[in-house]
């Protein structure tokens, strides 16, 4: 690296924007990891799949609006500097997750919760909007000219050390509980804690220096007076604005997602294997995975940008159908022999009101492979008869909770691993290849917008129509439905590879040095 002072200096840098980042992050995913036990505090509760819905179009609201955020604070950081522009998005973003812990339920204050929370939400995507270009400029502004990849993708990282830590917090709460405890009250607690990081995390950033790059420009005059104006009303500009957009971001923004949290709900809710089993398998998966965002920015320094994050989107699209096709199949009863003088039925009623009650029954079964699995049917009745859904059918719910085996358990880390690298690959060198494509003086809100563009949009929308895929084709009766989800992101990362090979040139990387 470069001589002791200066890499004690970015150091020091990297772990105050980080330390932000991270925490913006970790905010950012317990909504969406606390998905399932949030749809039925907050919407109503007589149709569990469209509260489900509900609460991923909610998380996914968070992302549309990070774009505008990038708009705003990239603005905001190109006029008044890197340093007090994420001070301000880190404080926005704190507030907003803890006041979603105190939020009353459903049941206490009506539709005003949903409400509350979109609200909340939107602030927290305004938020990250100019978080991340931020963090990403000031550290590349502080980095070695030769060394960039390596320096920023260490941010890379905070992105997925967010979702551990939020992982860990939940199955760290939850474990400290009983399971009725947990949903009743004990869900706040992840939202809760993240004010005392946000806290910690001011105190560092408070005694931090402007990036060296624009104090310079600031103190020639060389800053923007309207950086909206050059970033996007420059035809020049624009155009490396939109490459970035549809020949990198678009395509990271999928790939990353189909990793993180496609696989998340793909565990949860198509192979209904037990919550804390998934958190736990994904948390040692990330863990694994993570160290590679650093390697992949250093290896980008040495052999460019382009050719790692091509190679891990086109990676990516040959491998996702055989990786779910293979996840599907460890979990797949009807491949696993069931232990028949093991299966035990308990049934109960629950009185609901003076005409509603449930007729519940618990089924639990074992299987030879060590496989064990809780099976809870629901029949609702009103008056004496069984209900009627909105097509006319009987009102019944099953609820499959699968708790799997060692082997099982550690291919599906196997299968996230391999998920994860495909994300370090055209996520670790993102951030230098973003900053080298503009100048100083608008470089925040440039890079900032199609980011967020790729990432809030493009990404941030994957769970929501992938789900929508899967429960069409589901209902439509396709014997292999839990992989039409993976259309989404396999068509975007392949027209972003194909615009990427074309029109990204290695010259491009070096224009802004």
């Amino acid at each position: 690296m470069s001589d002791n002072k200066s890499s004690k200096g970015i150091w020091k840098v990297i772990s105050a924007s980080s330390m932000g980042t991270m925490i913006e992050w970790y905010d950012f995913y317990i909504f969406g990891s606390l998905a399932v036990v949030l749809s039925t505090k907050f919407f109503p509760s007589d149709n569990p799949t469209a509260a489900f819905l509900s609460t991923l179009a909610t998380f996914a609201a968070g992302f549309v609006v990070r774009p505008f955020g990038a708009l705003f604070f990239g603005r905001l950081g190109d006029l008044i500097g890197r340093k007090y522009t994420f001070m301000v998005t880190l404080m926005l973003m704190g507030g907003a997750t803890f006041i979603i812990g105190c939020i009353p339920s459903f049941e206490t204050i009506g539709y005003a919760a949903p409400v509350l929370v979109l609200i909340l939400r939107l602030l927290q995507g305004l938020a990250l909007g100019g978080e991340y270009g931020g963090a990403a400029t000031y550290v590349a502004e502080h980095a070695p000219k030769n060394e960039k990849g390596y320096w920023t993708s260490w941010i890379q990282t905070t992105a997925t050390v967010g979702l551990f830590i939020s992982l860990m917090v939940i199955l760290l709460t939850k474990g400290l509980m009983s399971k009725e405890a947990f949903d009743e009250w004990g869900w706040r607690v992840p939202f809760w804690v993240s004010i005392v990081m946000v806290y910690v995390s001011f105190l560092i950033r408070k005694n931090m220096h402007e990036s060296p790059a624009f104090a310079k420009a600031k103190s020639e005059g060389k800053t923007s007076t309207n950086p909206l104006k050059e970033s996007f009303g420059n035809k020049f500009n624009l155009k490396f604005v939109l490459l970035a957009l549809f020949g990198a971001t678009m395509g990271q923004g999928v790939v990353w997602y189909t990793g993180q949290f496609y696989a998340m709900n793909f565990l949860k809710t198509v192979q209904s294997i037990e919550s804390s089993q998934v958190d736990t398998l994904l948390g040692i998966a990330l863990l694994l995975g993570t160290p590679f965002f650093v390697f992949f920015g250093w290896l980008s320094d040495k052999v460019g940008r382009k050719v790692i994050m091509m190679s891990g989107m086109l990676i990516a699209i040959l491998a996702y159908r055989p990786i779910y096709r293979a996840m599907y199949a460890s979990t797949d009863l009807a491949l696993k022999t069931e232990i028949v003088n093991q299966t035990k039925v308990v049934p109960s009623l629950k009185e609901i009101d003076a005409t509603k009650m449930d007729s519940i029954y618990t089924t639990t079964k074992a299987y030879t492979d060590g496989t064990t699995v809780e099976e809870i049917k629901t029949i609702h009745f009103e008056s004496g008869k069984v209900m009627l859904d909105d097509k006319g059918k009987d009102r019944v719910e099953t609820k499959v909770t699968k708790m799997i085996n060692n082997s099982d358990r550690w291919f599906l880390v196997l299968m996230v691993f391999i998920q994860v690298i495909f994300v370090t690959m055209v996520y670790g060198p993102i951030a230098a290849f973003l900053v080298e494509m503009f100048p100083v003086k608008i470089r925040y809100t440039s890079m900032s917008l199609p980011y967020h563009v790729g990432n809030g949009i493009f990404g941030g929308l994957l769970p929501a129509i992938s789900t929508y895929f899967v429960t069409t084709s589901k209902e439509a009766g396709d014997v292999e439905f839990y992989l039409e989800g993976l259309w989404y992101p396999i068509g975007i990362a392949a027209i972003c590879f194909v615009i990427g090979m074309i029109y990204i040139d290695r010259k491009i990387n070096t224009l802004h040095d």
